[in-house]
């Protein structure tokens, strides 16, 4: 569970304005109130009581928070101490945590009081931002992440790179199940591999690759590079193009890339799947296509090119994932 204090940035309202614009417009299909994700059996119906607890949450959305935050690993802990299935804060917990299972105790290790204290505390906080403009189950998460002081502040989603990941990841996550998707079959896997193998040596442009194939980018990187200049791909940019020609259209962005495709666990990574880089879903920066032997193709950084590399290339593997053929929109 994240901090509820917000990290302050120079951005002005105005431009606040139009990102809660953007975020809302591509999440206005509702998310429904019956749970279509896949989750572990153990928590179905906890999901389906608690994800009713008020009208801004519903069954796959907190489905689709626990998946971000733990994994439905109920002994999950950060590194910065969250605790449970749910990522509570101590000092959170002890002012949201309730007796779910009215065993006589308040235990945040156990998903019986873990699951309905997330629904409770998400509830608090829409009741926290229910007067600010625009979605408010958008708003809701985006003060989930960065505090509902940032989302009063900017008028909606806050202009963080973070939060904006954060919200468009639940959605995508909480979005799935309904709508028939089918993972990515072993051929369009390898003819996404064949295509990703053809561009090997072409420029990295930041912003760059589109369905069609390599293309100008745009400015600039966290250091500073554009690529306005440069015809060829950035990381997600090369992903979404050889899944095009397998006939799967990925969303732009890696992390969305992540939230819209089935995660895959260890031991059954398959040539094709794709490998996520991040400290959380929220924070993904990096995607590569795995092609077996523990390496994948990327397009790794400006001034690089298109190339093989082992997937130990950077230390933060997050999690592999294998595209579905639904068709998602780009964000």
């Amino acid at each position: 569970m994240k901090s509820t204090t917000a990290v302050a940035v120079g951005a002005g309202a105005t431009v606040a304005v139009v990102v809660a614009a953007l975020v809302q417009a591509t999440t206005d299909d509702s998310l429904g109130t019956a749970l279509t994700m896949a989750v572990p059996a153990a928590y179905k119906t906890l999901i389906e009581d608690a994800g009713n607890t008020c009208p801004e949450v519903s069954p796959n959305l907190l489905a689709a928070l626990l998946t971000q935050e733990s994994g439905f690993d109920p002994k999950a802990k950060s590194a910065v101490g969250a605790q449970g299935i749910a990522q509570f804060m101590p000092s959170t917990w002890e002012t949201h945590g309730i007796d779910g299972n009215g065993d006589g105790k308040r235990d945040v290790w156990d998903p019986e009081d873990a699951i309905p204290s997330s629904a409770k505390y998400l509830c608090a906080i829409a009741e926290d931002v229910k007067d600010v403009p625009g979605n408010k189950q958008n708003n809701m998460l985006a003060a989930y992440n960065a505090g509902s002081g940032a989302v009063q502040k900017y008028g909606g989603v806050p202009p963080y790179q973070e939060t904006q990941n954060y919200v468009r990841s639940i959605n995508a996550l909480a979005k799935q199940g309904g709508g028939g998707e089918k993972a990515a079959t072993t051929d369009q896997a390898a003819t996404a591999v064949n295509a990703a193998q053809d561009m090997i040596g072409q420029p990295y442009s930041w912003g760059g690759g589109n369905a069609n194939g390599p293309s100008t980018g745009i400015c600039c990187s966290p250091n500073g590079r554009s690529g306005e200049t440069i015809t060829g791909f950035d990381c997600s940019g090369l992903t979404l193009y050889a899944y095009a020609k397998a006939g799967i259209t990925l969303p732009r962005t890696a992390a969305e890339q992540y939230a819209s495709s089935e995660p895959v666990k260890p031991g059954q990574v398959k040539p094709g799947d794709l490998v996520f880089y991040g400290s959380s879903a929220a924070s993904i920066h990096h995607v590569g296509i795995y092609i077996g032997g523990g390496w994948m193709i990327e397009a790794p950084r400006p001034g690089t090119q298109v190339r093989y590399a082992p997937l130990d290339t950077m230390s933060d593997l997050f999690g592999v994932a294998r595209p579905t053929s639904n068709n998602h929109k780009e964000i």
